[in-house]
């Protein structure tokens, strides 16, 4: 039997529906929020930044070589 893997993502981006999007697709492929989201202000660019952490269990075995959206 295959003990269940937790996976860890921290998704990042602009502050705009582009990263609102990019939350929704995970949380549609089965990842769930992880803490609360986190944003800075980014001096060279003059926009404010955001990022997510989101986790997911999987039933298979945790592989490093494995892009963490494909589980």
């Amino acid at each position: 039997m295959t003990t269940p893997t937790t996976l860890y993502r921290f998704l990042t981006g602009p502050d705009d529906s582009t990263f609102c999007h990019k939350i929704t697709k995970a949380l549609n492929e089965g990842w769930t929020l992880h803490g609360s989201p986190v944003y800075i202000n980014d001096p060279q660019s003059k926009s404010l930044k955001c990022g997510q952490a989101v986790i997911k269990t999987s039933s298979q075995a945790y592989d490093p070589e494995r892009k963490l959206g494909s589980y």
